[in-house]
């Protein structure tokens, strides 16, 4: 052996010298290996030492070829597929470490390392569960304590009651152990506790800021819970640590392109897809943030990317007919009747292609085999959500009752008096996008997209009641003073601040939905615009029909719960018009088609906005759209979908009924 290792006395001394020398001087660990590979040719733990060498002196395809050739010769030996992943990963090839990994876990199923590994790979494409599966065999591989290894068993199996028993016990015993800290918080989100799973991850926190798994769960809590700002700041930092990590890659192109950094978010995906080309859900992600920029061929060359690579993506195909200005071809048709033809396709997978064969018919001018297929893929997915229309309607009364005339003139002047943001409420397809592009076409107002701050902000406010949630939600209003309804609207400034991305006086918040919360944005943002985007009940309802979500409005999965839900937004809104009149100006989306002019002129100036001829020029604005309507909203307005539904007419029977008098006194709501 060479002077490196005189005096160890033995191969296994001289292995331990070496792997200390790895991470501070991987010249001199390899000069080492290279000695006892002299002294025991063919020793498989020095070939090994002398790869990982190669890769901590940076010299990854050195020793790509060295751990190739070793994992060839041991193809049974966990070690050599482990760094085989990690030298893949690091050169950017995230596919082919994937399936080192996961060869390295099947060889060695207790492995810690290889699985965190292969749970950050599946994370950074796009495979969510399989990630969240691999993290929690990460765990149980990492700990020895008995009670922890039965409680990530049961959150295998999703036997949440005996995983939070066990912890519970665990951390009365030990309440600063924080990996099973880290698990107690991963039970509480599966459970639908994420106030208090936030919690505790800020404790794991505490007690080890550089808990680096605890932080990326804590980022991804973040993001789900609408707090992008924190979110980003929190993945942020964990690329500080871990730069090329690719799960922390994925999760920061996710968050920018929530707020609205759509050049950056397409740039890390493209990055990604370099790592890991073959997988679908990246392609398709891709594609998403192509569609909002406006790149429409880019686009759709990246969903048929997507396809390519797993026909069976029934999201894939849905999201091309999504675009709606994309029209498929009879090759298209054909390959997705081949997969609804298929006897184990999914039902998630098989009610995308019915949207999307929906759309595709509809095109056609296949009037009935289309609704037959939109028929079919709102009924799989109507048997997947919990909605009760009773109780919706509940909550329109209780908002009727609770938000009087005198409760308004007694807060009169109290809140924030920014006149900053105009929301953009109303019906989802109701023609809210046009009008969003429209006001955002001004030299004075900023577009965003539908921002998720005051359900968020509702939702907290409901959780600081002991009581029903509808009653709770108000009953706390009523008891905020003025002081408290002046913080709630600068709260929302404050939370809306990293979406604008302009110095413009005016932005818009055009979350439909709100409308819900009318009564708390007149109590917190006295001044600012409030637009209701109203269109005829039979197009609207029957366009939400055939429009499948990504997540929420589980209301538009059957006609009949789709017309009670209209007519109580219709219920609502006309008590605003009562104890508020004049507070919310309404567009008439027909009207807005018929003479753009004379609308756009009455809604700028209920904004306070002198016109400008850009107004009417809308679809030559460029600005990033998120919504369905992103590529319609790019053209000159149309007059085509206005009576589209008329074409349905004879499947509607259900929606006309339930609609009742609000199809009848349209466009004026019923009488109280």
């Amino acid at each position: 052996m060479s002077q490196h290792s005189e005096g160890t006395g033995t191969l296994e001394e001289a292995m331990r010298h070496a792997v200390s020398l790895l991470k501070d001087d991987p010249a001199l660990a390899e000069e080492q290996a290279i000695a006892i590979l002299e002294a025991v040719p063919g020793h498989p733990p020095a070939e090994l030492l002398q790869a990982q060498a190669r890769r901590h002196a940076g010299d990854c395809a050195g020793a790509l070829s060295l751990i190739s050739a070793l994992a060839g010769r041991q193809p049974r030996w966990a070690a050599a597929q482990v760094e085989l992943g990690l030298t893949l990963g690091q050169l950017s090839r995230g596919d082919e470490a994937i399936l080192a990994l996961q060869r390295a876990v099947a060889l060695k199923p207790d492995h810690p390392e290889a699985w965190r590994l292969l749970a950050d790979h599946l994370m950074a494409s796009g495979e969510t569960q399989a990630a969240d599966a691999a993290y929690v065999r990460h765990i149980k591989a990492s700990t020895r304590d008995p009670r922890l290894l039965e409680a990530a068993s049961a959150m295998l199996v999703n036997d949440i009651p005996k995983a939070e028993a066990l912890l519970r016990a665990h951390l009365k015993e030990k309440p600063t152990d924080v990996p099973a800290i880290r698990m107690f918080a991963e039970v509480a989100v599966r459970v639908g506790r994420p106030a208090e799973a936030q919690k505790l991850l800020e404790r794991c926190l505490e007690l080890a800021p550089g808990f680096e798994a605890a932080r990326h769960n804590y980022a991804v809590l973040l993001h789900r819970q609408n707090q992008s700002a924190a979110a980003l700041i929190e993945t942020e930092r964990l690329l500080e640590r871990s730069p090329r990590n690719p799960g922390y890659r994925n999760l920061l192109a996710v968050i920018l392109g929530r707020v609205g950094e759509y050049a950056r978010s397409s740039a890390l995906y493209k990055e990604l897809l370099e790592e890991y080309p073959s997988n679908a859900k990246v392609w398709m992600s891709y594609g998403h943030v192509l569609k909002t920029e406006g790149r429409t061929e880019d686009c759709i060359r990246a969903y048929r990317e997507t396809i390519a690579r797993e026909p069976s993506l029934g999201e894939a195909w849905w999201s091309l007919a999504n675009m709606k200005t994309f029209r498929f071809t009879e090759a298209d048709m054909a390959a997705m009747r081949a997969q609804l033809a298929r006897t184990d396709l999914s039902d998630t997978d098989r009610l995308h292609f019915d949207f999307a064969m929906g759309k595709a018919l509809e095109d056609a001018s296949a009037w009935e085999a289309s609704f037959a297929h939109y028929a079919s893929g709102n009924a799989l997915h109507h048997a997947t959500v919990d909605y009760d229309p009773a109780l919706n309607a509940g909550r329109i009364e209780r908002f009727r009752r609770d938000f009087t005339a005198g409760f308004f003139a007694e807060r009169a002047g109290q809140g924030c008096d920014s006149p900053a943001p105009i929301f953009v409420v109303g019906m989802p397809r109701s023609g809210s996008t046009l009008v969003e592009q429209i006001l955002s076409s001004h030299s004075q107002v900023e577009g965003t997209t539908e921002l998720p701050e005051i359900i968020s902000m509702a939702r907290s406010l409901r959780e600081r009641s002991d009581g029903d949630e509808t009653e709770g939600y108000t009953r706390v209003l009523a008891a905020m003073g003025p002081a408290e309804l002046r913080a709630l609207g600068e709260e929302y400034l404050e939370r809306c601040r990293i979406h604008r991305k302009t110095t413009a006086p005016f932005f818009i918040d055009k979350m439909p939905n709100n409308f819900l919360h009318t009564g708390l944005i007149h109590l917190m943002l006295p001044n600012a615009r409030i637009i209701d985007t109203r269109r005829h009940p039979m197009a609207c309802c029957f366009s939400n029909f055939k429009q499948h979500y990504a997540r929420g409005q589980n209301f538009s999965y059957s006609l009949e719960d789709m017309g009670h839900y209209y007519r109580d937004y219709v219920r609502l809104m006309a008590h605003f018009d009562a104890v508020l009149p004049g507070r919310v100006h309404r567009v008439i989306y027909e009207e807005m088609v018929a003479d753009t002019e004379a609308e756009v002129r009455r809604l700028l100036d209920y904004c306070g906005l002198p016109f400008e001829e850009g107004c009417l020029r809308f679809f030559e604005n460029d600005r990033p759209v998120r919504t369905a309507s992103s590529e319609q909203v790019r053209r000159p307005i149309y007059s085509d979908a206005v009576d589209q539904w008329r074409h349905y007419a004879p499947w509607l029977g259900p929606l006309e009924q339930a609609l009742g008098p609000a199809l009848k006194h349209y466009p004026e709501a019923p009488p109280a």
